[in-house]
């Protein structure tokens, strides 16, 4: 009964989060980890912190994460242009 949805769209009527929910928490994610990665690097240059991996390996995690965000708005929108191209 996944695909069950209550009247207002959002939530399924068991309990499962829809694929609206689902992604709207990974793009917070990845945006928490680029605020992340911003925060550390501004500590690092104002030498608030010598850590130089942990900078680092914050920005490559934000980075795989922007990319990732990237590649699925990118297959969405080619989804969309497939279905606007279908003939009825």
């Amino acid at each position: 009964m996944s695909g069950v949805y209550g009247l207002s769209g959002n939530k399924s009527v068991n309990g499962e989060i829809t694929f609206s929910d689902f992604l709207k928490n990974e793009l917070d994610k990845a945006n928490d980890l680029i605020i992340q990665s911003d925060q550390l690097s501004e500590d690092f240059a104002a030498g608030k912190t010598d850590n130089i991996h942990q900078v680092l390996i914050a920005v490559e995690k934000a980075d795989i994460a922007l990319q990732l965000t990237l590649q699925i708005r990118n297959k969405l929108m080619d989804a969309y242009n497939e279905i606007m191209r279908m003939q009825l």
